[in-house]
């Protein structure tokens, strides 16, 4: 049986290694999407349907996520929402907040040039 070191800078992977964290211990980019819906789901009990920003900042993640707030009939009618989700480096919500809501089938408006 052989014993081999990993330096903390390696970026060799072992048998059994965690692969959804990064060197160090950080959670991989994928990792932090799922965990930050599912996190996010768990608390405000709806469903995240997807994630329409990402973003790596100094204090750890900001992702907006679109959420379904109310199924109507037909799917074009459902209200969704979108959400300002923040996480720490490590992945773990730490705070979110509702941005706007919007039925499924109306676009946002085109922003034209000259503000018209």
């Amino acid at each position: 049986m052989t014993n081999t070191k990993k330096t903390q800078g390696s970026s060799e992977r072992e048998p059994g290694d965690d692969k959804t964290t990064e060197v160090g211990g950080a959670p991989r980019p994928m990792e932090v999407l799922r965990e930050a819906r599912a996190q996010l789901a768990e608390l405000t009990g709806m469903a995240a349907e997807t994630v329409s920003s990402f973003e790596r900042t100094e204090d750890g993640w900001e992702l907006e996520i679109e959420v379904l707030e109310l199924a109507r009939v037909p799917d074009t009618m459902s209200l969704l929402a979108s959400y300002q989700v923040s996480l720490d480096p490590h992945g773990a919500l730490t705070g979110y907040r509702r941005l706007r809501r919007y039925e499924r089938g109306r676009s946002e408006p085109a922003h034209r040039p000259g503000g018209r």
